[in-house]
């Protein structure tokens, strides 16, 4: 049996040894392949980046431009040294993310990074392909993560925002992939008045724009008066919801837009009144989905709940094992 060595955990990051690059690095490094734009796999200070061009405009507004940036879209596949060559194709997790198809001596192995698969309107949706190895994320790796249908999630929010036409809904909502994600199921269910930001998801906001993702009309908080936002609905960075920043607000309503909401007790410390189940990763079920359809010889499972993937693994007989990587740290979520 192949050890699959060429790629492995190394001190900053995934190492791909062949081809003298790192995957999703954490530290700055001569040379990255880099999945998304979220903190905890995107960083400054690299010498040169291989990313789709989505990801790399996400990286130079909020790292600042890399000294050699090479844009690779979903589909195609660049030569690296050492006779590795890597796909970068669709994640569906926010913007421009993608999993990295990585070949190699006649071996092919699969990095996730993060994912779901879900319809997204705002991110090309994942697509399974066969592999050696597939190397993926286990953020809700535990069966009593079950994301509910967004369209649920986005009626409750309605639904409130409704019943309480003198207050706002101030909903906490990553400033990378989750704020736009909401807008635009927003817009979906049929929502067309302005949506109400925070200064700091601005620039993001605009940046999708110009991707292409249609957002509708949006405005700033600040620019509106405390009576104009009575009945609206406001997004804010998580940090955000129970600053002092939230008090020009009339009388709102929290809600926060997370995974994470499924757990009572992270809403509770959070003194959140409207928990939002809405999350950019796999749940439960699209994990043990993923690696039932991909079919890898072996399934390596990192950043997140790897005890219970690793079980389902066992119990269904398929090789796997945990793969510790530092610096992962779940930002969008």
């Amino acid at each position: 049996m192949r050890d699959h060595s060429w790629v492995r955990p190394g001190t900053s990051g995934l190492w791909v040894a062949p081809a003298g690059c790192w995957i999703d690095p954490h530290d700055p490094v001569e040379r990255a392949l880099v999945t998304h734009g979220h903190g905890d796999h995107a960083r400054g200070g690299h010498q040169e980046v291989f990313a789709t061009p989505e990801t790399l405009a996400i990286m130079a507004l909020r790292y600042g431009a890399a000294r050699d940036t090479i844009a690779v879209r979903y589909g195609d596949t660049v030569e690296l040294a050492g006779g590795v060559s890597a796909t970068f194709l669709p994640a569906g997790h926010v913007l421009g993310s993608a999993q990295i198809l990585l070949r190699y001596a006649g071996e092919r192995v699969i990095v996730t990074g993060d994912y779901k698969r879900r319809a997204d309107p705002t991110c090309a949706p994942f697509v399974p392909a066969a592999c050696d190895v597939l190397i993926t994320e286990a953020t809700f790796g535990l069966p009593v993560f079950i994301h509910p249908p967004i369209e649920e999630e986005i009626a409750r929010l309605l639904e409130t925002r409704a019943r309480n036409p003198d207050r706002c809904i101030l909903v906490g909502a990553y400033a990378l992939g989750k704020a736009q994600r909401l807008i635009a199921e927003l817009r979906r269910a049929g929502y067309g008045e302005a949506i109400y930001l925070h200064g700091a998801l601005v620039q993001m906001c605009r940046l999708y724009e110009e991707q292409g993702v249609a957002l509708g009309p949006l405005a700033l908080v600040m620019d509106a008066t405390k009576e104009a936002l009575k009945g609206q609905i406001v997004l804010c960075p998580p940090g955000a919801l129970n600053d002092r920043w939230a008090r020009r607000l009339p009388d709102p309503i929290t809600a926060l837009a997370s995974g994470w909401m499924r757990v009572r007790q992270r809403a509770r410390q959070r003194n959140v009144e409207l928990p939002l189940v809405i999350s950019d990763h796999a749940d439960w079920t699209e994990l043990t989905q993923t690696i039932a359809e991909v079919d890898p010889a072996e399934t390596w499972i990192t950043h997140g709940r790897e005890d219970g993937l690793l079980r389902w693994c066992e119990l269904q007989q398929r090789p796997a094992r945990a793969l510790a990587l530092a610096g992962m740290f779940d930002e969008d979520d």
